[in-house]
C-alpha cells in the first residue's frame, strides 16, 4: 500500500538538524528548533485552474525544500513522521550553489 497525496498537496520529511554546535557543545532535543528544511517524498498530480486544466506542480520526489516553521500537518505514515501540505506554503527549492 503506498500513499498518494491529492491535487497541489506534497508530503515533506524533515531533515534533522546538527547534534553540535560548531564549538562541539551537545544541544539537548528540548533546546532543538525543528527544521525548517526537508525533502519531499511524494506529490500530488496537481491543482485545477478555473478552466479545470490540471497545473503540473514545480516540485519532484527527492527536492530539498524550504518551509515555514509552522507549515504543514505533522502526520505518522509508516511509522515515519512526515508532513502534508500545499506547495503555495514552501519558501523555495535548493539546489547546489555554483553548479
Amino acid at each position: 500500500m503506498k500513499f498518494r497525496p491529492l491535487h497541489d498537496r506534497i508530503v515533506v520529511r524533515r531533515i534533522e538538524g546538527e547534534e553540535k554546535t560548531k564549538g562541539g557543545i551537545i544541544i539537548p532535543d528540548t533546546a532543538k528548533e525543528k527544521p525548517q528544511e526537508g525533502e519531499v517524498v511524494a506529490v500530488g498530480s496537481g491543482a485545477r485552474d478555473e478552466s479545470g486544466k490540471v497545473n503540473a506542480l514545480d516540485v519532484k520526489a527527492g527536492d530539498r525544500v524550504l518551509f515555514g516553521k509552522w507549515s504543514g500537518t505533522e502526520v505518522k505514515i509508516y511509522g515515519q513522521d512526515l508532513l502534508i501540505m500545499k506547495e503555495s506554503d514552501l519558501l523555495g527549492a535548493l539546489s547546489d550553489w555554483g553548479q
